[in-house]
């Protein structure tokens, strides 16, 4: 399947969470994409189309010398999800978040979960993204599955408007998405340019 696909689940409004599920085809090798990862929020260039991402800084970088696995902690500040009313509500326009990735060259797979660690009593919002070879074209796509979560706390200021909150975060992080597969396509071609001594 070369085109990503979306789909949407909400459950009751008591349990306050709405979920959703991306796929994306990248004509690119496992290698490739994984390099781009790691690039996506360094090169300057991305810094417009990746407006959301305030600053990331890296608190830990590991590698298992058992395993083979690479362990690394990231920080993110990002604008803090949802609406402007959203922002007004909670009183504040930053979200501090924390990406933990897991990588392993052997069996070639690399996990990303980022979760929020401000602002947890009223919004928590948990992504995570795993990159792997394309079962049909294993050495020459990589298939990126993205799950995201967003829960609102019951007994906070947004548990009114819980439904709608979540609606619109969710509008939002899909937004976000979209521009993430942008770099992520963007520094991949650069790399190919750059493997094949070529200049875009």
């Amino acid at each position: 399947m070369d085109a990503h696909s979306l789909s949407i689940n909400s459950d009751s409004r008591i349990v306050m969470v709405k979920a959703y599920a991306q796929e994306h085809i990248y004509k690119h090798p496992w290698e490739r994409v994984t390099s781009a990862s790691w690039r996506k929020f360094a090169d300057p260039e991305n810094k417009r189309t990746l407006s959301h991402i305030l600053e990331v800084d890296t608190l830990n970088h590991k590698l298992d010398p058992l395993s083979g696995k690479l362990y690394t902690t990231r920080a993110l500040t990002i604008h803090a999800p949802g609406p402007w009313f959203v922002r007004k509500i909670i009183g504040q326009d930053i979200c501090h978040c924390v990406e933990s990735t897991v990588v392993d060259a052997q069996s070639k797979s690399m996990q990303l979960t980022t979760r929020n660690v401000s602002l947890q009593k009223f919004i928590e919002v948990e992504e995570k993204i795993r990159y792997d070879p394309h079962p049909d074209h294993p050495t020459e796509w990589t298939v990126c599955r993205q799950e995201t979560s967003i829960r609102i706390k019951p007994l906070s200021a947004l548990a009114s408007m819980a439904e709608k909150v979540e609606q619109r975060c969710a509008e939002r992080f899909m937004q976000n998405s979209v521009k993430g597969r942008e770099v992520m396509e963007r520094i991949c071609k650069y790399l190919e340019a750059e493997s094949s001594g070529m200049s875009l």
